[in-house]
């Protein structure tokens, strides 16, 4: 009668069961996701006036029109940090108190009754914004001005103001530079804050501001690229200053067209930018940003669409479990997996021979395993 070593035995199939965990693990994902897909489940925008004073209204305006959009396209108040100087609407020169236009004919009033400024007049600092996006907040800081995003957050950060080669202005007594916004990105990175960022600047040299960025899923554009002056788009008699920056009037007025469930992609809005009408050479950097444009929708950004994910709560009903949350989901996938592969084998979603892999395969290398043990204590 044929004797077996039980740990011979191991040794000889050992490969067969690497090849099967290598199959489960292509199908549970430890695999980088296809680039076109968003993995981010939240959406948060961070707009910056970094403006004072009447005669810079249209920096104001700016801001606005963006916080408008977002709002439109499914961002809620409390995902939204408005900086604002906030000293345009019921300036004593204001022809239109509590108003604030970004066009000649008055048919929008920007400012509304629905406008929630959570850094307003002194409050907006380099300091703070800085704090802001590191979370490196004071204790005392009200939930309502963090920036209370994870790893799988999409950040829409705007930023409108006067500015120069590597560095804006804020409120006309500090500056920021292109490296203190990089490495805040990059603390950002480090600490899990985010899962994707794009960067919109309004100013001039606008495109010097993102030159330094390093870390990595961040997509930027600015207005101007270096020794260029971005400009205003148009002057309103009635209010006596320019009341929008021509950049930000044309991206406002493609956004126009977009709603929550649109197809638009961001390559779709950077194609559309002209030098002659909006006066200046808009620029776009996509190098740190892991995804085709083509590919990446507007609303990843602008929207509040973002991608749910559905859990078994059967596994979640203990309040201490014995397995470890972080786990729960890889237990959940190991189950459906299995089932799905037995109830529908011929599904053509391309991962079929993967799944038989791993569900037969395992199968029949614990049966032989088994075996084997049966017959070594019986030798």
């Amino acid at each position: 009668m044929l004797s077996f070593s039980f740990p011979l035995a191991f040794i000889i199939f050992l490969p067969f069961i690497l090849i099967v965990e290598a199959g489960h693990d292509l199908y549970d994902g430890n695999v980088p996701a296809k680039a076109s897909e968003s993995s981010h489940t939240n959406n948060w925008a961070v707009l910056v006036c970094a403006s004072r004073y009447w005669f810079n209204y249209r920096h104001m305006a700016n801001a606005l029109g963006m916080y408008r959009t977002v709002k439109r396209l499914g961002i809620p108040d409390s995902n939204i940090i408005l900086m604002l100087a906030d000293d345009a609407a019921c300036n004593s020169r204001n022809h239109f108190p509590g108003c604030v236009f970004a066009n000649r004919g008055h048919a929008l009033d920007l400012y509304g009754e629905n406008i929630e400024v959570d850094y307003r007049g002194y409050e907006v600092t380099v300091q703070n914004f800085l704090r802001l996006l590191t979370g490196r907040v004071e204790p005392d800081v009200p939930r309502s001005k963090r920036l209370l995003t994870d790893d799988r957050s999409n950040i829409f950060v705007y930023m409108t103001g006067h500015g120069g080669d590597e560095f804006l202005k804020f409120q006309d007594s500090e500056e920021i530079s292109a490296f203190d916004l990089a490495d805040a990105f990059e603390q950002m990175w480090q600490k899990k804050r985010y899962n994707e960022i794009f960067f919109m600047i309004d100013t001039c040299q606008a495109n010097t501001m993102y030159s330094k960025f390093y870390s990595p899923n961040i997509l930027a554009t600015g207005s101007s690229r270096i020794r260029e002056n971005s400009y205003s788009y148009e002057n309103d008699d009635d209010v006596g200053v320019s009341v929008i920056d021509s950049y930000t009037h044309f991206v406002l007025e493609y956004l126009e067209g977009i709603n929550k469930t649109s197809t638009t992609s961001m390559k779709d809005l950077f194609d559309k930018y002209d030098p002659e009408i909006i006066r200046s050479h808009p620029g776009v950097r996509s190098d740190l940003f892991h995804r085709p444009l083509e590919q990446t929708l507007i609303t990843d950004f602008f929207g509040g669409v973002a991608h749910a994910e559905v859990m078994d709560t059967d596994f979640m009903h203990d309040s201490s479990p014995l397995v470890p949350t972080s786990q729960v989901d890889s237990i959940i996938k190991d189950e459906h997996s299995l089932t799905e592969v037995l109830s529908n084998p011929t599904d053509g979603t391309g991962d079929h021979q993967v799944r038989l892999l791993r569900a037969w395969g395992s199968v029949g290398v614990i049966g032989l395993l088994v075996a084997l043990a049966i017959l070594n204590t019986k030798r």
